[in-house]
């Protein structure tokens, strides 16, 4: 299901992340075989970009460049 459509409490999880001091990066994937990604990737972009909560300012790719 697309994120946004389905159970998962995603701003509860990303608040609860700012809790406990995780400062690493978040990495959503979004995968919906019954949704066109046209438009179901872009929908769940803005459903993450909208919830209220503090993003990392760790890069994904940044997370693992460190030796």
């Amino acid at each position: 299901m697309s994120t946004g459509h389905g159970d998962v409490p995603w701003e509860a999880c990303f608040r609860m992340l700012n809790t406990i001091g995780y400062d690493g990066p978040i990495s959503v994937e979004w995968e919906d075989a019954g949704m066109d990604r046209l438009v179901g990737a872009p929908e769940a972009l803005a459903f993450v970009r909208g919830l209220a909560f503090d993003p990392p300012t760790a890069s994904f790719d940044a997370a693992f460049s460190r030796s």
